[in-house]
């Protein structure tokens, strides 16, 4: 008999496995006194003259939380969590919860009031090396839950008026996001074991809804199945829930179930970073690192040296994808460049073209930093924009919806991705397809990313996803092995009216009869059609899958081709009477809030500080530096 009821059956054993048990010796019972008052709220004078005892309470029982950690909490007076409270947050575009806490509490307005909780952002694919360990999880659990939460008991009439603003742990540069009650509940901590799982239950699983072998997010799941195989082999299926009453998932073999989470309710007892990380495993993770934080890997983190530390000074290559630190390179740089484009030295044409300390970027190469360079609150506008977070989310239809999304008419334009993605249009802020490959797409970008893709305007065709290497931190890559009917390939051969067919493709006889596919046309694919806008995203309306088949590209590696018409009542914004219906409708590009207050501050502080180089003293006369100064004006 193990400690808190477990047996050696509860762990992959195997009989002549040679084990390691830790005996835990008997110690005395803790006599900490209390320094909470007749409230339960902490009382910080206790606090401070209680450290001895407060320490001999940790090392014996490590089933409750230290008062100094509880310390840490501050009531806002107002809601159901308290300021520095672990809590999980649900992003409602792709239904996952993340680790976050609180880092403010505040009154709803009346534009909060009438209904929207802010999400998280889709920078969607991070790594988070945090672990829980299996028996602190579940000696907590077993008395927190019994314990009512001090911010739930008194502010429960209060809760619709409050607003929480959270940060995420794992994505600090989303900032500060704002979300209601619906959205957010106390940390998950306990680890299920096999005999607590019931079919019917609602737990927390880890699944990765593109690529169900591979470690995903966390999400809701309704237990459908148990089947215990052996002792060491069992299954479990379950219906991923998404959020809304029919935005679920059927039928999902759960690869992960010694992570099986209890979902915790409002009332559970509050917990800090004082009291543990409690932090779960999400992915997916580097294929060559398995995003072992102590492991140097070229492939996740810097490319000359595999250091994964100091992430801030890590550049991206615009062309490889690669990072390395500023100091790494030969001759390092000083500091982040400023100008947009920044390629490494493997990847450059030209090696006069090496850009050297203290030498500025020529103007037709960009920067792209890493996510986590940035934890500021305020968006950057123009570094990062595929990462950055969202600042509202779209309520008005789930995010398996087909067909137009209201309120949104044909020819809108926006300026970022992100902003697609916040209007519904199309939810994943970097991906081409978003889908379910056992439902069908919902959306697609056409964004040129295949020179031999043809595009007519009403009829375009469309390649498929997969076939490149992207693992680490690698947003595209070059073609190395073929692509396959799975995953968004097949969600979007499902929207064709034929049967499936993996090896030849196939092709409907009624086209118009099958499911429909939001497009939208990237001003990316201005080098290869002409239908494509000259700033922004640009929403096109519904387009129907023709037929679908695989064949050899220019790569050279087996890709999936697409077949696609429109079928929509509204006129193509291309078209004399779409643009006559944009015109009338007022349809311009969408910019962000503040993006061009930003923009015109930024060129403004270009402005003052050319003309500051350019008076400095030289050896030219008055009478130049007069003329150089009419010339900035």
């Amino acid at each position: 008999q193990l400690e808190d009821g477990h047996t050696l059956f509860d762990y992959n054993v195997g009989l002549n496995d040679i084990v390691q048990l830790l005996i835990r010796s008997e110690s005395e019972a803790p006599t900490t006194a209390s320094v909470t008052d007749q409230d339960g709220e902490v009382n910080p004078c206790a606090v401070s003259n209680c450290k001895n005892k407060v320490k001999k309470t940790n090392s014996g029982s490590p089933s409750q939380p230290s008062t100094s950690s509880r310390s840490f909490l501050i009531d806002p007076g107002i809601g159901l969590y308290k300021i520095n409270e672990l809590v999980d947050a649900r992003d409602v575009s792709i239904g996952a919860w993340f680790e976050a806490h609180i880092e403010n509490v505040t009154r709803a307005t009346k534009g909060h009031k009438n209904g929207k909780a802010q999400g998280k952002s889709g920078n969607t694919y991070k790594r988070t090396n945090g672990n829980l360990t299996q028996d602190h999880s579940r000696e907590n659990a077993n008395n927190l839950d019994s314990t009512p939460s001090t911010s739930y008991s008194d502010c429960m009439d209060t809760d619709e008026e409050a607003i929480y603003h959270i940060k995420y742990d794992e994505y600090p540069e989303n900032g500060i996001v704002e979300m209601d009650t619906s959205n957010l509940r106390p940390r998950a901590r306990t680890i299920l074991k096999w005999s607590e799982l019931k079919v019917g239950d609602v737990v927390m699983v880890n699944y990765n809804v593109e690529t169900p072998e591979e470690r995903g997010f966390w999400f809701d799941a309704e237990i459908t199945s148990l089947r215990e195989i052996s002792r060491t082999n069992k299954e479990v299926h379950a219906k991923i829930l998404l959020g809304g009453p029919e935005d679920t998932i059927n039928d999902c073999k759960i690869l992960f179930i010694e992570e099986m989470y209890k979902i915790e309710k409002p009332g559970a007892y509050p917990l800090t970073f004082g009291d543990g990380d409690f932090k779960r495993k999400s992915g997916p993770e580097c294929k060559h690192c398995r995003a072992d934080p102590d492991k140097e890997c070229r492939f996740c983190s810097c490319y000359l040296c595999g250091g994964k530390q100091d992430a801030h000074m890590q550049l991206l290559c615009d062309e490889c994808n690669m990072a390395y630190h500023i100091y790494c390179l030969n001759p390092p740089l000083s500091k982040i460049p400023e100008d947009e484009d920044w390629y490494c030295p493997s990847c450059k044409n030209d090696s006069n073209e090496v850009v050297k300390a203290g030498e500025k970027l020529k103007q037709s190469k960009k920067k792209a930093k890493m996510p986590s360079a940035s934890t500021e609150s305020q968006r950057d506008w123009g570094k990062g924009m595929a990462c950055v977070g969202r600042t509202k989310e779209c309520t008005i239809v789930p995010s398996n919806h087909y067909g137009p999304i209201p309120g949104v008419p044909v020819g809108t334009t926006w300026k970022f991705r992100v902003q697609v993605s916040e209007a519904g249009v199309h939810r994943p802020h970097v991906g081409g397809i978003h889908g379910r490959s056992n439902d069908g797409a919902y959306s697609l970008v056409l964004a040129g990313g295949f020179e031999d893709e043809v595009d007519r305007g009403d009829e375009f065709t469309y390649t498929g996803s997969g076939g490149r290497d992207l693992s680490g931190n690698k947003r595209i890559g070059e073609h190395s092995f073929d692509q396959t009917l799975t995953h968004m390939n097949r969600a979007l051969a499902l929207n064709c009216d034929a049967p499936l067919d993996d090896k030849n493709g196939a092709e409907s006889k009624n086209w118009r009869a099958g499911k429909p596919v939001r497009v939208v046309r990237s001003s990316k694919g201005r080098r290869i059609s002409k239908y494509a806008p000259e700033e922004g995203n640009r929403y096109d309306g519904i387009y129907k899958v023709v037929k679908y088949w695989p064949e050899i590209g220019k790569c050279g590696f087996l890709v999936w081709r697409y077949l696609l018409r429109r079928d929509d009542i509204e006129p193509a914004p291309w078209t004399s009477e779409g643009m006559e219906r944009s015109k009338k409708l007022g349809l311009s590009v969408q910019y962000p809030e503040g993006y061009l207050e930003a923009m015109a501050s930024k060129e403004k502080k270009d402005k003052v500080k050319k003309q500051t180089v350019k008076q400095e003293p030289t050896s030219q006369s008055n009478g130049n530096q007069k003329r150089t100064i009419d010339d900035g004006i």
